[in-house]
């Protein structure tokens, strides 16, 4: 089958969050199983795009509104990523450093769409599917199926969309209508959702099957979807939750050329010691004591507001027997929150407020466990990489987490898992950390070497993603 996934986000062109790494892998996977997957993706000026080569494969123009755009697609030369990645350019509005965070998204992401549908409209075949990823590419199934200018060709396309997070959804008010390429009036209902454009229900009434990338989200998102759980209900039947994968080339500790010490499952214990000790030399804590880690972006979703009091309380009642490392950015107060704590506790706390690829790896590496205390968590990757590298994951009974981790207190259990998103949940959870580290040293030993073989590789998750294409492509 032929694939072409649509998204803001593909690692390593451009990452904001899960769904980067997602794009930059599943379509890898998929190709290694005898397919044809394709990315393609908004044009930002990154240092990946600068780094390599490219060629220009089209040309074009469409109408955002009254506004005439000029687009280009670019595509990269040597297929290093395993899968063919095609940008889009439209001066003016994708030709930006970051990814998001513009007063003219809404223009931004809507040019990219249309200029996408229009691109795939003029190639001589149509792909099998169209995979649309998030609320950035969610009016796309919709013109596909019902705008003018696309439907004859593409109408019997088939559109897979995938929620990677229900709580954004794209909201554009109805006065930018005329923003969407011309449509038979009578579908305007496709389109909205309280009143309002909403791509992310757009997309849910349009597709022809609908993921998420959990089987806990699948079902959260019927209960709690910022506005749109009873249409995740009413379309329960052609919806599904997929577990995310993670990319296991990139993510392994035995070849990860960012860490101080490479190591397997059976030289977890000096290899993680080696990792924690530049871990600890870098920041000025004990590498004696357990190290307890947050990565991730500082923002309420991630509970990340909890931290600053679960982290002095932690300290205070605990006694310091327990060292804290914070790497995120995210909402200005908790970044400058986190670096006045630094004077503060140091010695037991330290932060690096930003992003940082290779860090995010050594810290994986050298940390004893990763906090994760989700009010909102789809899938996570994190603690899968966690587990990839024999860190004990901290996490919330929510989404991907619930489906992911199993408490030590379970049989074959290999994690800590904590009811609520709260600051006493997460102060229990570090006793039940330093308890497991200081006085169960056999049972933590066990779990580091076993959680290093639990498969999250994209092979089966890659797979599943196949069927779901084939089973609507008859």
């Amino acid at each position: 089958m032929e694939i072409l996934h649509v998204a803001a986000e593909c690692y390593p062109m451009a990452k904001a969050g899960g769904l980067g790494d997602v794009v930059g892998a599943l379509p890898k996977y998929q190709n290694e199983l005898g397919h044809v997957a394709k990315v393609v993706m908004p044009m930002y000026r990154t240092k990946f795009l600068y780094a390599n080569q490219w060629e220009l494969v089209h040309e074009g123009g469409q109408q955002l509104g009254s506004h005439w755009f000029h687009y280009s697609v670019i595509r990269e030369k040597t297929n290093k990523l395993g899968f063919d990645l095609y940008l889009v350019d439209i001066n003016g509005l994708l030709d930006r450093e970051k990814i998001y965070g513009y007063d003219d998204d809404t223009e931004r992401f809507l040019a990219f769409q249309i200029a996408v549908c229009d691109w795939v409209n003029r190639w001589q075949h149509v792909p099998d599917v169209i995979h649309c990823h998030d609320h950035h590419t969610g009016l796309i199934p919709f013109m596909c199926k019902y705008s003018y200018a696309f439907r004859n060709k593409l109408a019997p396309v088939k559109t897979v969309f995938t929620v990677h997070n229900g709580q954004y959804q794209g909201w554009i008010s109805w006065d930018k209508y005329y923003y969407i390429p011309a449509y038979d009036s009578w579908n305007w209902g496709l389109l909205d959702w309280d009143n309002t454009i909403n791509p992310m229900a757009a997309a849910v009434k349009c597709a022809d099957k609908v993921t998420t990338v959990s089987h806990s989200y699948m079902d959260e998102l019927k209960v709690s979807a910022n506005g749109l759980q009873n249409l995740f209900e009413y379309e329960k039947g052609k919806s599904l939750g997929i577990l995310n994968g993670i990319d296991t080339e990139v993510w392994d500790p035995q070849t990860d050329n960012f860490l101080a010490k490479n190591y397997s499952q059976e030289l977890v214990q000096k290899g993680k010691q080696k990792n924690k000790m530049e871990i600890c030399n870098q920041f000025g804590l004990d590498p004696d004591k357990p190290l307890i880690t947050f990565i991730g972006r500082l923002v309420g979703e991630k509970a990340a507001d909890l931290l600053p009091e679960a982290i002095s309380q932690s300290i205070y009642q605990h006694h310091g027997r327990a060292n804290f490392l914070v790497l995120g950015s995210g909402e200005t107060h908790l970044e400058e929150q986190l670096d006045q704590m630094k004077n503060q506790f140091k010695g037991y706390f330290n932060s690096y407020i930003g992003y940082s690829e290779p860090l995010s790896h050594l810290i994986y590496a050298g940390a004893d466990f990763l906090l994760m205390p989700s009010r909102v968590e789809p899938c996570g990757l994190n603690q899968m990489y966690a587990l990839r590298y024999g860190t004990v994951p901290m996490v919330r009974s929510v989404g991907g987490l619930k489906d992911t981790i199993k408490d030590f207190g379970d049989w074959q259990g290999y994690g800590i898992r904590m009811d609520q998103s709260s600051v006493g949940d997460i102060i229990y959870s570090v006793g039940r950390a330093i308890d497991l580290y200081t006085n169960k040293p056999d049972l933590y030993e066990w779990m580091r070497g076993y959680m290093m073989t639990i498969d999250h590789s994209w092979d089966a998750s890659a797979q599943q993603y196949i069927d779901v294409y084939q089973s609507i492509h008859k």
